[in-house]
């Protein structure tokens, strides 16, 4: 069916939306776009709406980036929709749809490669030449707070001890625990299921005000990072109208687990066999050479799982966050897990992404590391039994095979991979380095109030 074709049916099956909200990801995986009247939403589906392609590349704060602006003149890119995005917005005070947009190139026929869905479609299509379909699946960790913050601006939990206290953990699993957000979750899942996010399951998770929502796999990876990119936004937006905020913040609070984005994939082929299963509890040769890819350039990779200061402080050994390119079967202490179950569900668990990365660039470079290693038919040392903590801490003493624990060697290493080059694309890569750079600036350039207490 045409996109336009599309447009029609979905303004005749809600002939009450009056504004459509235009979705572009920057590479902090930000909503950035604009808000087109129902008359005007035509326009974007002939290729008439144009936005700076600067826009991909704006800082957490919406600042440009000064290198790219005077380089092109910040030139425009038109942007191309993807209809099969189009859903209501349940949440809007005002009758409202939204849709997700690529960017393209001036002339309407060439991608930006600096758009993060561009960067994992071109990914995708090096699979598709070797006949593989990748499946994808995201389970998300995020941490329900109370709008207001304490008197030094720090976040406060909602679930507190009968002393006022941050609770004890946060009653990991506990139905009652859910039963006590329920108004809360049974809002989201309503949400969700009004802009067709097939949610799987909501759990109470490790950490004080913490929880977890799972997304049915996929088989078209870019529909999976839609479906997780939109369930985030969802969250946010469902928790701020019942008076709470929805942080996905790698590490909210030092003394606490962090929030992960563990990404679930396996590859089918032209026949739709799941080629990780082999018939055996240990997998094919091609998992294992999909697992050797992703350990090889794990590190390389750091600076897009861990996209911000923040994201490093969760990167500590035992807190269920990996520290070293490590793997193992049913073992959650790994940086890569292959869960257990049946052979045809045969798939890896990428442990390593906080949840405030970009979900397209985390998929991206996942998967791109693992096409590294079917391409070039790598091994995989040993997987790991038992608990890798003791691993990590060995490794980290030995100052071997770790990933980078702080953002300005992360981002070093991400400039001079050849592997991000290779499969990202050479002008992603000097883009994104450069926007991660100025934010990191802007950091390493205040005066904290932890050096006022201890040394003014």
């Amino acid at each position: 069916m045409k996109s336009t074709e599309v447009l029609e049916q979905f303004l005749q099956a809600h002939p009450h939306i009056e504004i459509f909200e235009v979705i572009l990801h920057d590479l902090n995986g930000i909503h950035r776009g604009k808000w087109l009247p129902r008359e005007q939403i035509h326009k974007l589906f002939e290729g008439g709406y144009k936005m700076p392609q600067s826009s991909c590349s704006l800082d957490s704060w919406g600042r440009d980036l000064e290198q790219l602006v005077t380089a092109t003149g910040d030139t425009d890119g038109i942007c191309t929709p993807h209809p099969e995005t189009l859903a209501i917005v349940p949440w809007a005070s005002r009758p409202t749809a939204q849709i997700i947009v690529s960017m393209l190139n001036p002339d309407g026929q060439s991608d930006y490669p600096v758009d993060p869905r561009v960067v994992l479609q071109q990914v995708i299509e090096r699979y598709t030449k070797l006949g593989l379909t990748p499946v994808v699946a995201s389970e998300m960790e995020f941490h329900l707070l109370e709008i207001d913050r304490d008197q030094f601006g720090r976040p406060e939990h909602t679930q507190r001890a009968l002393d006022g206290s941050p609770a004890l953990g946060g009653a990991t699993y506990s139905i009652e625990a859910m039963r006590q957000i329920a108004p809360l979750m049974d809002a989201i899942s309503s949400a969700a299921s009004q802009q067709n996010l097939p949610v799987d399951t909501l759990i109470s998770e490790f950490g004080a005000s913490q929880c977890e929502i799972n997304l049915h796999h996929q088989n078209s990876a870019l529909r999976a990072c839609d479906q997780a990119s939109m369930l985030r936004r969802a969250i946010r937006a469902v928790a701020q109208q019942q008076g709470k905020q929805a942080s996905f913040m790698a590490k909210p609070f030092a003394e606490d687990v962090g929030n992960g984005m563990h990404v679930h994939f396996s590859l089918i082929d032209s026949s739709g066999n799941n080629v990780f299963d082999n018939g055996t509890p240990e997998g094919s040769e091609l998992l294992h050479q999909a697992v050797a890819g992703c350990l090889k350039n794990m590190a390389d990779s750091v600076a897009i799982f861990a996209p911000n200061i923040n994201s490093y402080r969760r990167l500590v050994p035992g807190c269920y966050a990996p520290t070293a390119p490590t793997w193992g079967y049913e073992n959650r202490t790994t940086a890569l897990r292959i869960p257990a179950g049946k052979g045809h569900a045969m798939r890896i668990e990428h442990r390593v992404a906080g949840a405030d990365a970009n979900v397209y660039l985390t998929v991206a470079a996942m998967l791109a590391a693992a096409l590294d290693g079917i391409e070039n038919t790598l091994s995989p040392p040993a997987a790991i039994k038992g608990d890798a903590t003791e691993l990590e801490l060995q490794l980290q003493q030995k100052a071997e095979r770790q990933l980078p624990r702080f953002w300005g060697d992360a981002l070093g290493q991400f400039e001079q991979s050849r592997f991000i080059e290779n499969y990202l694309g050479e002008e992603f890569r000097t883009v994104y380095a450069q926007s991660k750079h100025k934010e990191k600036a802007e950091f390493d350039s205040r005066v904290t109030l932890l050096e006022y207490d201890a040394y003014l």
